[in-house]
């Protein structure tokens, strides 16, 4: 159980430092949509839907590999706390197009990213 732990403690640490690096780069004050949060969120669903329908191929489901990347790293990666949080203030400032435009395209996205890493990871 320890070893688990560590696998996940390790790979959230990575995927949360490449969250930071990405939205410090892309959330800008100028732009109206966090395109940081929106990129991790997106590429993190692209990713998981690559390493779960890898693990789910290779009947995998409860490698340590899994743990490190599915939940470790993805989970570390993406983030609903910010998402939730940018499209609150979205709200507050009355900018109801851009929250309309973010939160359909996280989701819409997001599911459209999922499966199209379900598709890849049947290649390889």
């Amino acid at each position: 159980m320890a070893k688990q732990i560590i696998l996940v403690f390790l790979g959230g640490g990575l995927g949360s430092a490449l969250r930071f690096l990405i939205t410090k780069y892309l959330n800008k004050a100028h732009f109206s949509i966090p395109y940081g949060t929106l990129s991790v969120n997106i590429l993190g669903s692209l990713l998981l839907g690559i390493i779960l329908g890898w693990a789910i191929k290779n009947n995998a489901l409860n490698s340590n590999f899994n743990l490190a990347l599915a939940i470790g790293f993805c989970g570390g990666f993406t983030t609903f706390s910010s998402f939730a949080f940018e499209n609150q203030s979205l709200l507050k400032s009355g900018d109801y197009l851009h929250f309309i435009i973010y939160t359909l395209g996280s989701i819409i996205l997001g599911i459209l990213a999922i499966g199209l890493g379900l598709l890849f990871s049947k290649s390889i």
